[in-house]
C-alpha cells in the first residue's frame, strides 16, 4: 500500500480520466472557479500515480479556465 503523497502540479499535467461519467457545463465550471478564486483550493484534485484524474474533474476544467 502506498502512503498519501501531496504534490503541487500544473493543471497541464494531468489527464481526465476517460471514462468519467460526471459532466459539468460552462456555468458549472465558471462557478467552481468563482469559488477556488474566492475560497481557494479547499478540495484537492485527485490523481492517480500516472497522474490520471479520479476526482475532481470540474476543479480541473476551472482550473484550466484561468484560475
Amino acid at each position: 500500500m502506498s502512503e498519501l503523497e501531496i504534490k503541487y502540479v500544473s493543471p497541464d499535467d494531468l489527464r481526465p480520466y476517460a471514462g468519467n461519467a460526471r459532466t459539468h457545463s460552462k456555468k458549472q465550471i465558471r462557478q467552481i472557479a468563482d469559488s477556488i478564486q474566492r475560497f481557494g483550493f479547499t478540495n484537492p484534485v485527485i490523481v492517480s500515480v500516472d497522474r490520471e484524474v479520479i476526482a475532481g474533474h470540474g476543479r480541473l476544467a476551472a482550473a484550466n479556465c484561468g484560475v
